[in-house]
């Protein structure tokens, strides 16, 4: 009799776990889910916005700095090119190159075409930078190059060495 008590534990443990376990999932099937997308951006006023680029990009700067301690294991285990993909990685988590205003008027800019309005806030953050990285090199590649001024460019004459 004693092993039926058990059983009958069992069944009640069994079907306590059964129920939490389907509770929780409905729970959690109910739940609404926050897209972080474009319909998210515009629905948020000016101060959430700032708040949420600033907070963004506090984000992107502690996950830049763990980058560091990849360089010095790049350096450890001497894996060729880690410091060239490193240093890209970083610089496309960065948002330093725009101010809080700035990022919230080219997001603006970028989620008033519908095109755009399902693409995350972080995807189209990451993608503010690239297009500014990318202006800048063609900036860079379009630039005249200085020329060199007359005493620049001539080269220094060999000593002349005569044989006595």
């Amino acid at each position: 009799m004693a092993s039926e008590g058990r059983i009958t534990e069992m069944k009640r443990f069994i079907a306590g776990v059964v129920v939490g376990f389907v509770t929780s999932c409905g729970a959690g099937f109910a739940a609404q889910s926050v897209d972080h997308n474009g319909v998210f951006w515009n629905r948020l006023n000016n101060a959430a916005k700032t708040g949420y680029i600033n907070g963004y990009g506090d984000a992107m700067q502690v996950s830049a700095g763990k980058l560091d301690s990849l360089s010095v294991a790049a350096d450890l285990f001497h894996w060729r090119g880690a410091n060239k993909i490193i240093k890209q990685l970083s610089s496309e988590l960065s948002t330093a190159d725009f101010t809080p205003d700035q990022a919230m008027k080219k997001l603006d800019a970028l989620y008033s075409n519908p095109k755009y309005g399902e693409l995350d806030l972080g995807q189209a953050l990451q993608l503010l930078v690239a297009i500014e990285l990318e202006q800048r090199t063609e900036d860079d590649a379009t630039a005249p190059v200085p020329l060199a001024s007359p005493a620049q460019s001539v080269a220094p004459e060999p000593a002349n060495r005569s044989m006595k």
